[in-house]
């Protein structure tokens, strides 16, 4: 196995865990709200959760450069110029889906959970558009909504329904756990992606190695 293959199957198997965890993260909160809904109907954790970062940007974006990775641990498919390339190609794809869970990540680090907003406090008052998820805003880039607990506060004096400091900020904790650990998901699956997009294109330029004959 040439230098090309190696690094091929080692970006695959990279690939293959930060898939199964950026789709757990994702899942993690829609599965916490479904779990808590009787009890905290009207604060769910976040819309950003429902844009599927992990899911689709992390996880079946990156699944065709992940099985064709992995393919060169048996010599196969990027065992030629031809796997090489598509090798590239795939990886374009998840370059792709992963800056669009970096971008959502972000986005979704610098509003804050809907908990902290009384005003905007259920999914209902969610906006899905990409023009909604390209406005940045520029005062929260201070992430004041978790480092100074200003958040549960602000929750605790707004809402009429009496609600746990506990529960509050058990969503916020949740909250930023989760999409920073996509945010750092879609940060490495960048690098892996563009490492392997370098390889496979050098791969299909200088070739691989030959299948040994047998004497």
């Amino acid at each position: 196995m040439t230098c090309c293959e190696g690094w091929t199957s080692c970006n695959g198997v990279s690939l293959l865990i930060l898939l199964i965890l950026g789709v757990a993260l994702n899942a993690a909160p829609l599965i916490f709200s479904l779990v808590e809904e009787d009890q905290f109907p009207q604060n769910p954790i976040s819309c950003f959760e429902w844009w599927f970062p992990g899911i689709i940007g992390a996880g079946l974006m990156v699944i065709p450069a992940t099985i064709m990775s992995l393919a060169a641990t048996k010599r196969a498919c990027c065992n030629n110029r031809v796997g090489m390339f598509l090798s590239s190609f795939f990886n374009v794809i998840t370059v792709l889906g992963a800056v669009y869970c970096i971008w959502v990540s972000f986005q979704a680090l610098l509003e804050g959970p809907l908990v902290c907003n009384s005003k905007r406090n259920s999914t209902v008052n969610c906006e899905f558009s990409f023009k909604n998820l390209s406005a940045i805003h520029q005062e929260s880039f201070d992430l004041e909504w978790y480092l100074n607990n200003s958040c549960v506060t602000q929750v605790l004096s707004s809402l009429n329904n009496p609600t746990s400091s506990d529960t509050v900020t058990q969503h916020i904790i949740i909250h930023f756990s989760v999409f920073l650990g996509l945010l750092l998901v879609g940060i490495l699956e960048v690098l892996f992606g563009l490492s392997q997009i370098i390889i496979g294109f050098l791969g299909c330029l200088c070739g691989v190695s030959k299948q040994s004959r047998i004497v």
